[in-house]
């Protein structure tokens, strides 16, 4: 197994390369089920858990390729309606082939998900949004099973809480239910708005787009479609904290900077300087005589649903804060377990409480933390021990990295690509 070794305290300089987004690219390899024909993808990273996916539309039937970050995907003849739990376990949302499957095949077999260990994500909504459009479901030995009786229909779908998969799957499900679907309480995350772009370009009618209510009127039949994958704004959000935590100065690229309004919010805050195009980010926190120019002030936050600071971005902002000066309290409103990379940080020297769903951190100013090994827990924990160690006295151990490689492409090498101190190496 692979660890990383990170040398601290060199701040970063030079641009870096978006790739495409995974929660994104997710979707959009599972649409590929709906309709029969040669698909053609994009920007698509190539990560575990695009991989993953991929395995799991062969297991299917499907037949796929790879030139460059551009996928084929035939999906002409499925031979399988299960996704089986060997492979689901690996990843959470592997559950996004129920959608396409009920509305190509009329019946999906899906083990129920695992994953990271960020608490709990039941697919609860998932089953009462198919409900609606007339799949009756049930669980059997860990599996989920759907089956449609007849076709399906379309229906009014409301979210108490808004649910990026559930948005997803009920989406991919309903472009094919006959009359009119509603969903209340969508899901807006871009690439929500990219799954449905690709579903318009396939021949689908939906309403709505970039809204919390969407209304599809189901069509008969759709074909293979042309999509691009957006850019990852988590991937994004990751470097544009890291320099921060770093100094330095760095042009992000290929990226878009309107899907991450509360995090440049939170960063200008902080005292970081940033400037944007159309599809580029400079962050700069510059240093005078060996010392950043950047004070870091402590700064709250609440993760919200998009366009609320991401919970995807959380671990990586307490990273941040622990070199703040002055006190700053996160609130986790998403998942009820996504504080366990605070004993790691603590291991570095961080001043962490945890009260429920809020961390109060207390900041110790740049160039207190100190390099340790450390343990990754889940995705973007990893990313936040990065952060820390990048920033670190001494040098970090980070096992259990293959975290890293469910959700960020060529970490190591984008890194060192503008001046990083880090390398992979055995365990």
């Amino acid at each position: 197994m692979d660890q990383l070794l990170i040398q601290g305290g060199f701040p970063l300089y030079g641009s870096v390369a978006i790739s495409g987004a995974k929660n994104a690219a997710l979707p959009l390899i599972a649409a590929t089920l709906i309709a029969p024909g040669l698909h053609t993808l994009h920007n698509v990273p190539d990560l575990r858990d695009t991989r993953t996916m991929l395995k799991l539309l062969e297991i299917l039937g499907a037949r796929w390729e790879r030139t460059g970050t551009t996928v084929r995907i035939n999906s002409d003849r499925l031979t399988g309606v299960e996704a089986p739990y060997d492979l689901v376990k690996t990843m959470r949302a592997s559950v996004l082939v129920l959608g396409p499957l009920l509305a190509r095949s009329g019946f999906a077999r899906v083990s129920l998900p695992g994953g990271c260990a960020i608490g709990a994500r039941p697919i609860n909504y998932h089953l009462k949004g198919f409900e609606q459009l007339g799949v009756t479901a049930q669980l059997e030995q860990g599996y989920v099973e759907g089956i449609v009786d007849g076709q399906l229909r379309g229906g009014t779908i409301y979210f108490d809480v808004p649910s990026v998969t559930g948005t997803e799957n009920v989406l991919m499900a309903s472009v094919k239910a006959k009359g009119r679907t509603v969903i209340k309480n969508a899901a807006k995350e871009p690439e929500v708005d990219n799954l449905i772009d690709m579903l318009v370009a396939m021949g689908a009618e939906i309403d709505g787009k970039g809204t919390d209510r969407l209304i599809v009127h189901g069509v008969d039949r759709l074909q293979a479609g042309e999509s691009t994958i957006i850019p990852d704004r988590i991937e994004t959000g990751t470097y544009m904290i890291a320099v921060a935590a770093t100094g330095g100065c760095v042009q992000i690229t290929n990226c878009n900077p309107a899907h991450l309004p509360a995090l440049i919010e939170k960063l200008l805050l902080c005292g970081v300087e940033i400037e944007t195009t159309d599809d580029m980010i400079t962050v700069s926190c510059p240093e005078v005589n060996g010392h950043s120019t950047c004070l870091l002030q402590s700064v709250d936050i609440t993760t919200l649903p998009y366009p609320g600071f991401p919970t995807d971005l959380q671990a990586q902002f307490m990273a941040l804060m622990i070199q703040s000066d002055g006190t700053s309290i996160i609130h986790e409103t998403i998942f009820e377990n996504r504080f366990m990379h605070v004993a790691e940080l603590e291991r570095m020297g961080a001043d962490v409480t945890i009260q429920g769903a809020r961390a109060i951190v207390r900041g110790i100013g740049r160039g207190k933390l100190n390099g340790a090994p450390v343990m990754a827990t889940d995705l973007r924990a990893s990313a936040s021990l990065v952060i820390a160690g990048l920033s670190a006295n001494g040098t970090t151990q980070i096992s259990r990295i293959y975290h890293l490689e469910r959700g960020y492409e060529q970490m190591v090498e984008k890194l060192r690509g503008v001046g990083a101190q880090v390398s992979r190496v055995k365990e």
